[in-house]
């Protein structure tokens, strides 16, 4: 049990009409009551429409939808007044569209971050935590690279903070399971054609539930001391596990990966094994410039060091989803109906 509580706070979500900001939404409202306010910023009308008829401002009035863009530092500093936490999830996050448009991708991911960031030192905002992905470990594409690079900003800036109390910290995970976009929804959408394409059979990926996401974001917002990446340990799935758990009777033809696509996804490297640490649940990246005393964050959490070349990769995972488990996440998680028959 925890007493972290949110109640009298105001909270901001960057890109909240998505997948993840809708789940954090309702969990906060359920679990939270007393926010004093949580504000939803994002750049398109539709969606905030959409899911202002989901969380309508009459049944809940702790509820603003913010129309802005973490590209607009002017309208994120004016959004930013009166806050108290922050979850950023707003990203450019489609690897094959990030490849063909880089230079969106980096304004949105990049800049977005720093904007973001000078917005929150400059009024005042006690605790930030921002989304990263696997792809931004080792990354062989562009949404990965700016994403690491994104990363190292919020790690970077609880350096400059000065005298402001303000803590920024980063949750890194896999694929979360039926966000938009990901694979599991693509593959339901195509069962009714008879062909489900596998872009490569021995690909992997790690696989999270929104609930795990949404849980892994509160801990961090309650717990991080500042500057760490908190990583969760989750299981792997194969892509063709996926495939056969979706659509058994359908074609599955191999039509190869996509620009900039992994076989394996990483969330931590041997590089980074020097500076992470086992929380139990959670594994975390430290700052390598931390303003806290490791001695008492080991002591702390009981945080034991991992051992040097130690790395976690979605292909040498321990913990596997197997076609059984995955067709009763798919019904639990993604679509209640389902037939896991």
């Amino acid at each position: 049990m925890t007493n972290f509580s949110l109640e009298g706070k105001s909270l901001l979500i960057t890109g909240g009409t998505g997948s993840l900001g809708k789940a954090l939404t309702e969990h906060i409202l359920k679990e939270h009551p007393k926010v004093k306010r949580l504000v939803i910023y994002s750049r398109d009308e539709q969606k905030q429409f959409q899911m202002e008829m989901d969380f309508p401002v009459r049944t809940y009035p702790q509820m603003r939808y913010f129309i802005g863009d973490v590209r607009d530092a002017e309208r994120l500093k004016r959004a930013m007044r009166g806050i108290d936490y922050v979850i950023h999830a707003a990203a450019m996050k489609h690897v094959h569209i990030a490849e063909y448009n880089p230079m969106e991708c980096v304004k949105t991911n990049v800049m977005g971050a720093e904007n973001l960031i000078n917005a929150c030192l400059e009024t005042e905002v006690e605790r930030v935590v921002a989304l990263s992905t696997d792809k931004a470990a080792a990354p062989v594409n562009l949404y990965g690279a700016t994403k690491l690079a994104s990363d190292k900003l919020f790690v970077a800036a609880n350096n400059i903070r000065g005298a402001n109390p303000i803590r920024f910290s980063v949750v890194r995970y896999g694929n979360v399971m039926g966000s938009n976009g990901s694979v599991i929804p693509f593959f339901l959408k195509k069962k009714p054609t008879g062909t489900l394409p596998i872009t490569d059979p021995t690909m992997t990926r790690f696989n999270i539930s929104l609930e795990g996401g949404v849980q892994m974001v509160m801990h961090a917002l309650e717990h991080a001391w500042g500057g760490e990446i908190f990583i969760p340990k989750i299981p792997s799935y194969r892509i063709t596990d996926v495939a056969e758990a979706i659509g058994p009777e359908c074609n599955k033809p191999v039509i190869g990966i996509r620009p900039g696509e992994k076989i394996h996804e990483e969330m931590i490297t041997e590089s980074d094994s020097y500076y992470t640490y086992d929380l139990g649940k959670y594994y975390t990246i430290i700052p390598s410039i931390h303003k806290w005393k490791l001695e008492e964050y080991i002591e702390h959490f009981n945080a034991q060091k991992v051992n040097i070349g130690f790395k976690y990769n979605s292909g040498e995972n321990i913990e596997w989803e197997t076609i059984e488990t995955l067709r009763s996440l798919i019904k639990k998680h993604v679509d209640h109906t389902f037939d896991i028959q």
